[in-house]
């Protein structure tokens, strides 16, 4: 349902309170997978069948299911409707939560991980923002719930300490299972019902595209990226909260206090870069920077561990890369996707994302197990290292953005000629016109583009 009354100037009532609530709902659902992050570690010490190798499995466990099922599920609720997948799958959500609160054995939590990944709700999360938004207005509603993401992941490092002191990490995983019963609650009585729900090619995967943006060398030099970078940050919390614990004494309870102090000052120190890489158009240059600092930081954890000092500046070192890297990977991939297919990109993109995390669970278990936290850490060093070697062969993006604006059209060699005029307007590079969908897929320079020459252009008049 999309709401009226605003014109095509600013979103109406209806489309932010759809943003908020899906940006809610995502928000609650990582919450309950990343809080146990900086706590497990120590968890499972208590637990039988406890190995290294094991909680490094525990930890990413989630990621595995969430790679395979995402994009089916994104499918699914084209035929059976979003609202019934995103609750089925915060129903799984909650159920693995359950399994975990339950479970004696790190056989039990990486059981219950595994189902919590299984409630793979993101494709249908993204599927549904397009359904309640017009199409002008759909970048912003992605952008506030890629914002609430964000914000969820940096609640969690500093919330999981505090939480744990207070009711446990079995407390927590039970917390996570209401947090998923909560995210129903707002997706009934917040998030309006869609009119219709039809497949949006800027906001979700189309399968017969994904062999297109698999084989587009670019894109994948990103999927490795966001592969490569939540495999490092998986990895690093299989062993950072023993470094804190035993090599610097630091109660579990303080780890927040850290935790807070260190993204604060890493998301400040990231600014100017942000502000470099978009408005200084220097992003592949930023990118393969960040990814350099990403290994020289972790480098730094594995060979100076003593000192509190010395851990909280490279702890501010590595979130300032890991932030810039978790912000420009997702913009790149915007900007180099053809345009019709920017949201089978992003799905392949998240798919290895969450696979990402799964290796870095296994990688961080096994080199914990044999060579302890400097071999982590050096890990994950080295497979920074591999990726600026790959990033650094990426072609510099067009810095471009994706629209998304409606038409009549009838029949294709009526699309092909209407897509011939829209890039001919000042501004447009590419345009793809969907005559069944009745809207045209473009990339602009936000800069040149001639706005009300386009509006005349897809609304039939002469440019």
């Amino acid at each position: 349902m999309r709401g009226k009354g605003r014109g095509n100037d600013g979103m109406t009532p209806v489309e932010r309170r759809a943003a908020l609530g899906l940006g809610a709902i995502y928000a609650l659902r990582m919450l309950g997978l990343f809080l146990i992050l900086p706590v497990f570690a120590l968890y499972a010490e208590t637990l039988e069948g406890f190995r290294p190798e094991l909680v490094g499995l525990a930890i990413g466990a989630y990621g595995l299911t969430q790679a395979l099922l995402q994009i089916p599920f994104g499918l699914l609720s084209d035929h059976i409707g979003r609202k019934p997948v995103i609750v089925g799958g915060l129903l799984v959500f909650a159920a693995g939560s359950v399994v975990a609160a339950l479970a004696d054995s790190m056989g039990g939590v990486i059981l219950g991980r595994a189902l919590q990944g299984a409630g793979a709700i993101a494709a249908a999360v993204m599927a549904l923002a397009a359904d309640l938004t017009r199409e002008e207005h759909r970048t912003k509603a992605m952008a506030m719930i890629g914002v609430s993401i964000g914000a969820a992941f940096m609640a969690s490092l500093v919330a999981g300490p505090v939480l744990e002191a207070w009711i446990g990490v079995r407390g927590i995983f039970w917390l996570t299972a209401g947090l998923a019963l909560a995210g129903i609650g707002v997706l009934a009585w917040v998030v309006p019902q869609p009119v219709r729900s039809t497949v949006h090619r800027d906001a979700e995967p189309v399968p017969a595209q994904l062999r297109l943006v698999l084989a587009d060398g670019q894109l994948l030099r990103l999927d490795v990226g966001v592969l490569c970078l939540h495999a490092i940050q998986t990895s690093v919390f299989v062993a950072l909260p023993l470094e804190l614990r035993d090599s610097l004494g630091l109660p579990t309870h303080q780890h927040a206090a850290l935790y807070a102090v260190v993204l604060v000052v890493s998301v400040a120190l990231m600014v100017p870069f942000v502000i470099l890489a978009e408005r200084g158009r220097r992003m592949r240059q930023v990118l393969t920077g960040s990814v350099l600092v990403l290994a020289l930081s972790l480098v730094g954890l594995a060979e100076y561990r003593e000192g509190l000092l010395g851990v909280g500046l490279m702890l501010v070192v590595y979130f300032a890369a890991f932030n810039m890297l978790e912000a420009t990977l997702p913009s790149l991939v915007s900007r180099m996707a053809p345009p019709q297919a920017k949201g089978s990109a992003m799905g392949a993109f998240s798919s290895s994302q969450f696979f990402g995390a799964f290796l870095g669970g296994v990688m961080g278990g096994l080199a914990q197990r044999h060579w302890g936290p400097e071999g982590v850490f050096l890990a994950g060093a080295l497979l920074a290292a591999l990726w600026f070697l790959v990033a650094w062969t990426m072609r510099a993006p067009r810095y471009l953005s994706s629209e998304v604006v409606r038409v009549a059209v009838d029949g294709p060699e009526a699309a092909r000629r209407l897509a011939m005029r829209l890039t001919a307007v000042r501004g447009v590079a590419e345009a793809v016109v969907v005559p069944e969908e009745g809207v045209a897929y473009l990339k602009v320079d936000p800069a040149a583009l001639d706005r009300a020459a386009l509006r005349a252009v897809a609304g039939g008049d002469s440019p």
